[in-house]
């Protein structure tokens, strides 16, 4: 069972225990509307997520680092039961053939291990190398979920505190329609 944080000292508190990096604590304390923290044993997939977020309301994500043959680097989110195929991905995003991106590249780009993947490790992405695509139900609700950084934690938080935490970070995202 999660455990709820959703009070700001408490957040503040126990994102250290949660293993969220403090780079992107400080970017979160400047959301507007209140953040839940939901603790949970570590997960690799959207499979393994799953038994933990059924008290979590929201939309839960899919969220791919992809690299298309160019060599670009393509964050995709994406509401966590949709499917989707790459090679009919790429000409919707504008990108060349895509593949997954590795552990290393994962560390390297956005200082995260496999399982942490998420818009919010865009605040490690200094050179800003990945390109940002959300499907469009992912704003579409009250509350959105992902990963902070780490597969210990799922963090709620408003579409529009997301959206404002791209803008600071200098990050217009596409937003795309899949079928």
């Amino acid at each position: 069972m999660a455990t709820m944080l959703d009070d700001n000292d408490t957040l503040q508190m126990h994102w250290r225990e949660a293993g969220i990096p403090e780079e992107l604590c400080r970017e979160l304390a400047l959301a507007s509307a209140p953040m839940r923290l939901h603790a949970h044993p570590p997960v690799r997939t959207v499979a393994d997520a799953e038994e933990h977020w059924r008290s979590v309301p929201g939309v839960h994500t899919k969220n791919l680092l992809l690299k298309d043959a160019k060599g670009v680097l393509w964050l995709v989110v994406l509401p966590h039961d949709q499917s989707v195929n790459m090679k009919e991905l790429a000409p919707v995003i504008g990108s060349a053939k895509l593949s997954f991106a590795s552990p290393v590249t994962l560390e390297q780009v956005l200082s995260i291990e496999p399982g942490g993947v998420s818009p919010l490790a865009l605040v490690a992405d200094k050179e800003r190398r990945v390109r940002l695509v959300l499907e469009r139900r992912v704003l579409a609700g009250d509350t959105v979920n992902f990963h902070p950084m780490t597969n210990r934690a799922t963090l709620s938080m408003h579409p529009d505190d997301l959206s404002a935490f791209l803008r600071r970070l200098g990050y217009e995202p596409t937003i795309v329609e899949l079928a």
